[in-house]
């Protein structure tokens, strides 16, 4: 009998995307169970606190059974390990997107030898978006809708609401 195959898909997800949900669900369907691990991002100015992704998150999937959310903070090799995940799942959207995985794929697979990187290519019609154009289109009074669940575009909104000068 094979032991289930854990799979890690981590990133900021500041705000997740519909992009981010493809790859969580096609994963999904690729391995026994899927963990988005939401990072603390201690390098980063976020939009979200980290509570706020990760409720985010996991509204976002409920509808996923195998799909968990959870934080985590400092190498992700390391999380990987905690959780006994073996595999790291990568999202890709174009050549630069490419070029920089590939050196991280590299880089861990020499932190973590067991650790094997996936990368799942976005569909076409997600490959402009990402979590910073997003953020800042919202901010700028831009109509985000078509980029996030509507959950994520419901606190995009408040979160510019409440950033307007009174």
């Amino acid at each position: 009998m094979t032991s289930p195959v854990i799979a890690v898909y981590p990133g900021t997800f500041d705000p997740l995307t519909l992009g981010h949900e493809d790859i969580v669900r096609r994963a999904a369907r690729m391995f026994d169970r899927v963990v988005i691990a939401v990072a603390m991002a201690h390098h980063k100015k976020t939009l979200f606190t980290l509570p706020e992704r990760l409720a985010l998150t996991r509204e976002a999937m409920a509808d996923c059974s195998n799909v968990e959310v959870d934080a985590y903070d400092g190498l992700v090799v390391d999380y990987l390990a905690q959780r006994g995940a073996t595999v790291m799942v990568r999202g890709v959207r174009s050549v630069t997107d490419f070029d920089y995985e590939f050196q991280l794929a590299g880089m861990n697979r020499r932190l973590s030898p067991e650790v094997d990187t996936v990368l799942l290519y976005t569909q076409d019609v997600h490959q402009c978006v990402s979590s910073t154009l997003v953020r800042e289109i919202n901010m700028l009074g831009g109509d985000v809708e078509q980029f996030v669940s509507p959950t994520v575009y419901r606190r995009l909104r408040d979160k510019r609401a409440g950033a307007q000068p009174a």
